[in-house]
């Protein structure tokens, strides 16, 4: 079995044992029932994804913060240079960006990973560099990847998943890095979901409408050129992995790589943004179980990432109009996955309490 084999088989779903014990267990603890609303949720999550209850405290953190460049970018979807991505990984690396920042307020390590960046990177502490190509080719005019390119995008994800695990990461954040990936975000939501490009694109770094409007185009042209046109009700015309190589980015694969990672492991997997919400719905089409084994952190002002997330059936934790994305929105839905799990832990039952329960 190859790598990607290997892992989509050790991929189980939520425990329904423990899924059901940590319902009841919620129903015992010393307030009235659903007075935690979605964070009772999200303990039920992590207990059926670990299969325990309760479940493990999601402590340490790791952010892994995936950089890659797009050939697309040359379609004119963005005015920020491509450059960027590199000088942005340098950023990273330096401590100075709002991923870095954010980050030590919740105590997570960050680790950086060029699985696509168009310029080749010195070596340097926290960066792991696991190229696969000096970039994709234009999803507008054909195949952004090799099925080959994909798949390795997508084992370098997993590895580094392995690797924080046993560094002793017990949750995962996801990150990422990569000018125009918003693009391919888009075009791989359209091709998951079927719907429409005038929907799903947004943006991204803040593009004027004239701007916004050739993004929508271009993404549409890649669809056509793929042959991954579809209605919502639809089946998919392509197979999940060929529609990731298609009009995905590097980053992308390595993040669903990732997400497939934790999941194999029953670490849970804090998505980030637009960018995650994408690779996830590929993660999710290549095993669909990986799904329990994801909290999405928040909803960005992407409009493609809300699409996303009620395709994989997520409720984000928090909405603040974000959209950097690094793995911003994830960091900071952390504590908030801590506090859930902490409750099942540390709150006391109405027997345990003596306090008196509500009568029949």
């Amino acid at each position: 079995m190859t790598i990607l084999e290997e892992t989509v088989a050790a991929i189980l779903p939520a425990d329904p044992a423990a899924v059901a014990e940590a319902r009841a267990h919620q129903d015992r603890l010393t307030k009235p029932q659903g007075a935690l609303g979605v964070l009772e949720d999200v303990a039920v999550r992590l207990a059926g994804a670990a299969g325990v209850s309760p479940p493990p405290l999601p402590a340490p953190a790791a952010l892994a913060i995936f950089a890659a460049d797009h050939g697309v970018h040359a379609r004119g979807v963005t005015p920020w240079p491509q450059e960027v991505t590199l000088q942005m990984v340098g950023n990273f690396l330096a401590g100075g960006a709002v991923a870095n920042a954010f980050a030590a307020q919740v105590g997570a390590s960050v680790t950086v990973v060029d699985v696509g960046v168009a310029a080749d990177l010195d070596p340097a502490p926290g960066l792991i560099v696991s190229k696969v190509a000096h970039g994709t080719a234009d999803l507008s005019r054909g195949p952004a990847m090799t099925r080959e390119q994909a798949v390795a995008a997508l084992e370098a994800g997993i590895a580094v998943a392995r690797d924080l695990v046993a560094q002793g990461a017990r949750c995962l954040v996801s990150g990422d890095m990569g000018i125009a990936n918003t693009t391919a975000s888009a075009a791989l939501i359209c091709a998951f979901t079927g719907r429409d490009a005038a929907v799903v694109t947004g943006r991204g770094t803040g593009v004027d409408d004239e701007t916004l409007t050739r993004k929508v185009e271009v993404v549409r042209e890649a669809l056509r050129v793929n042959g991954l046109e579809r209605g919502p009700d639809e089946a998919p015309p392509v197979p999940a992995l060929e529609t990731l190589a298609a009009v995905g980015g590097l980053e992308h694969a390595a993040i669903a790589g990732f997400v497939l990672g934790g999941a194999a492991l029953r670490v849970p997997v804090i998505l980030d943004g637009v960018i995650a919400g994408a690779a996830a719905l590929a993660a999710v089409a290549l095993a669909p179980d990986a799904v329990d084994h994801c909290v999405a952190g928040h909803r960005s002002a992407e409009p493609g990432h809300a699409i996303a997330l009620e395709h994989l059936g997520l409720r984000p934790l928090i909405e603040l109009g974000m959209r950097l994305g690094e793995g911003t929105g994830g960091l900071l839905a952390h504590p908030l996955v801590c506090a859930a799990a902490r409750v099942m832990h540390e709150v006391a039952t109405f027997d345990s309490a003596g306090v008196t329960d509500k009568t029949a």
